[in-house]
């Protein structure tokens, strides 16, 4: 009897793993394609560069905008991931209070310095320029989009608090809101999108990024 159970429970990991590598290698096909097509992202042609029916892909993301915020889930757990390893500092995606430091308190110019690097890929530059220029044009998406910065600011208000315990709490989440507002406009034109990038520019823009987590 015990051996069925085994068999099952080993099937049904088994069954768990496929489906996560299914899961991953579809949310890399739409990463894919919206950096190559932007609006002309459809799941038809995700489907296409996964190698899969449509049917398939909706399977597991019934709309666009389904995908588009399992893109972006990703996006932001990869960017707590690096945070982690770089600074030692552990949050949770989807539960902001749920935050660990490490003795000390983690330096804000380190946190800073995560956050601006990841501005040196442009793949990524790319990706979130072309999901903003479809919540512009998408109502769902643009519920995705604004659930996903909700989530960031957060996370950045939780580490504020935590660094700043006699800040008022409406305080803290200004500070949040204008350190996303800060550095996610700066991507525009540290990639070279909308402007050109210089040393002096990276140095204002990390000073006032760091002024306003602790300052």
């Amino acid at each position: 009897m015990s051996e069925e159970k085994d068999g099952g429970a080993g099937k049904g990991s088994t069954l768990t793993r496929q489906g996560s590598i299914r899961r991953t290698s579809l949310l890399d096909a739409a990463e894919a394609v919206l950096v190559a097509k932007g609006s002309d992202a459809s799941l038809r042609a995700i489907a296409g560069e996964a190698g899969v029916r449509v049917g398939h892909l909706q399977h597991y993301f019934p709309t666009r905008a389904d995908l588009i915020k399992a893109v972006l889930e990703r996006a932001l757990e990869r960017s707590l991931e690096r945070l982690a390893e770089t600074t030692g500092l552990r949050m949770v995606r989807d539960d902001p209070s749920a935050i660990e430091l490490p003795e000390g308190h983690t330096n804000p110019d380190e946190v800073v310095g995560v956050v601006l690097a990841e501005q040196e890929d442009p793949q990524l530059v790319r990706l979130y320029v072309e999901v903003w220029a479809l919540a512009a044009r998408d109502d769902e998406i643009a519920t995705v989009v604004r659930e996903f910065y909700r989530k960031y600011v957060a996370h950045v208000e939780a580490y504020v608090q935590q660094g700043r315990p006699d800040w008022p709490g409406e305080f803290c989440r200004a500070r949040a809101e204008t350190f996303v507002a800060l550095v996610e406009g700066a991507a525009l034109m540290r990639s070279g999108i909308a402007g050109s990038r210089s040393p002096a520019m990276d140095a204002q823009l990390a000073q006032f990024a760091v002024q306003l987590l602790r300052d």
